[in-house]
């Protein structure tokens, strides 16, 4: 069962050809064995109360797509009495009285919570470690960072301790893990994923949430978990029909290849040849791939994203730095972003919305040529877990703490559909993924490409989880 799709367990739950308690003791059992060495789950539920949970689902008549399956929530995301950290120490003992919306449709659809996966102090920064949990590690080389700040999920993913994962991302935090952990992470359109209608939630619309999954159908169908309206947010999107044409396949379709936006995003050794042998196995199956120049200056689109961010975090995050209580127990990458935000003008705000809007303008016109653009996922290889982050790219220093991951930006900016898939390996055996960006709304687009290539690949399923290092029973 470990080794199912969620789409195959959910069919065999559903056909009672498998009960929730024997899938909640498989898990248990998984957990047990890998768990300790990658430490991407983190608040585990009582064993024993799960296993009572699942049992009680063994005669109900499954409703939900994800009826009786174990599911470990994005540690971001509150949790209806399961800790809920943010990975910040300030809310180590937090457990929240009621879901948020993303929480709620999936325990609505079926799914056991049964413990948090972990993820960066306040989600900042693409790799996963905090005071609270420590640093959760790659499956495929324990001495490397699995992403962030999706990182636990992915992590899981891999280790086949979960079948599905909820992910969010602002800065690549759902396809930069998938792409370090060899998975599936799918960034939806902005606003096909609602949040919570808390603070903000006009000019705050640089991040998401989405599934990831170790194939694309249960990408599609953890997302239409997901998706849906929420009449207290703005800009309410229609969910698309992502199922009936998932299998039409890519003859024909013309696909636009960035690799490093001419030049203005370094790239490790090996990091544009392995997405190119993803792109070949694309035009194998009759996709037509083209180069393409930089379609927009790289630094306008870094000052844009940088100003946006800096505002959303300088304002909404204040209370961290003014507290003094709070500021001692938070890392100095969050005091940074919350300073870069209290000076701005908006002089600084106007120029970087419209550097956006002209960016939106310029894609929308890229898109009447090509279906689909590409990039790479992330521009390094998994780095070692101890760092903070690579201070280094291909001998260019990196100003910011996450300047490495500058290569999300262009879908990230705009609301953009972006689908991570796997690449292959290195010599060293590490994985590495590439984005394939559709035009705003696309969703199905996106992954019916994703389809394609995964039927081609079968990356995730290829290698087994646990290749290099080494986890013992």
């Amino acid at each position: 069962m470990l080794e199912w799709s969620a789409t195959e367990l959910s069919t065999a739950i559903h056909a009672r050809k498998v009960a929730p308690s024997d899938v909640m003791a498989a898990w248990l059992a998984q957990v047990q064995m890998v768990n300790g060495a990658v430490n991407a789950l983190v608040s585990l539920r009582d064993a024993d109360a799960l296993m009572a949970e699942a049992r009680a689902l063994d005669d109900v008549a499954p409703q939900g797509w994800l009826h009786g399956i174990p599911f470990a929530v994005k540690d971001l995301v509150a949790t209806k009495g399961l800790r809920t950290t943010f990975g910040s120490p300030i809310w180590k003992d937090h457990v929240p009285v009621a879901d948020d919306i993303l929480a709620a449709r999936m325990r609505a659809a079926g799914a056991i919570f049964t413990a948090k996966t972990n993820v960066p102090e306040w989600g900042q920064g693409s790799h996963s470690f905090n005071p609270i949990f420590g640093v959760t590690r790659n499956p495929y080389n324990l001495d490397r960072s699995a992403g962030g700040s999706s990182g636990g999920a992915a992590a899981a993913l891999a280790t086949r301790m979960a079948w599905v994962a909820d992910g969010s991302d602002m800065m690549g935090s759902l396809r930069n893990p998938a792409g370090f952990c060899n998975v599936y992470g799918f960034r939806p359109s902005w606003g096909l994923v609602p949040s919570d209608a808390e603070g903000e939630s006009f000019i705050g619309t640089l991040s998401t949430e989405g599934p990831m999954a170790r194939t694309v159908d249960d990408i599609a169908g953890l997302l239409l978990v997901q998706a849906g309206e929420n009449p207290e947010m703005p800009f309410p999107r229609a969910v698309p029909d992502v199922l009936s044409g998932l299998d039409r396949g890519v003859k024909g379709l013309r696909i636009g290849w960035l690799a490093d936006w001419g030049g203005a995003y370094p790239m490790e050794p090996g990091i544009l040849s392995a997405c190119e042998t993803g792109l070949s196995v694309l035009e194998g199956l009759g996709a037509v791939v083209e180069p393409l120049a930089a379609p927009f200056p790289a630094e306008k689109l870094w000052q844009s994203w940088i100003t946006l961010r800096a505002a959303l975090n300088g304002n909404g995050l204040r209370e961290l730095a003014e507290n003094p209580a709070k500021r001692a127990l938070t890392k100095p990458e969050t005091l940074w972003e919350i300073e870069q935000g209290q000076g701005l003008t908006v002089a600084a705000l106007f120029e970087a919305s419209t550097i956006r809007s002209r960016w939106y303008t310029d894609a929308a016109r890229l898109f009447d040529r090509y279906d689909a653009l590409v990039l790479p996922t992330a521009q390094v290889w998994p780095f070692p877990a101890d760092w903070r982050w690579p201070e280094v790219v291909a001998g260019r220093k990196m100003d910011t703490y996450h300047r490495w991951m500058e290569v999300v930006i262009p879908a990230s900016l705009i609301g953009l559909p972006a689908l991570s898939v796997p690449v292959g390996f290195s010599l060293e055996g590490l994985p590495s993924g590439m984005q394939i960006i559709g035009r705003s709304g696309d969703d199905a687009g996106v992954l019916a490409i994703g389809q394609a290539y995964h039927r081609a690949t079968e990356w995730p399923q290829k290698h087994p989880p646990l290749v290099a290092g080494s986890i013992s029973a």
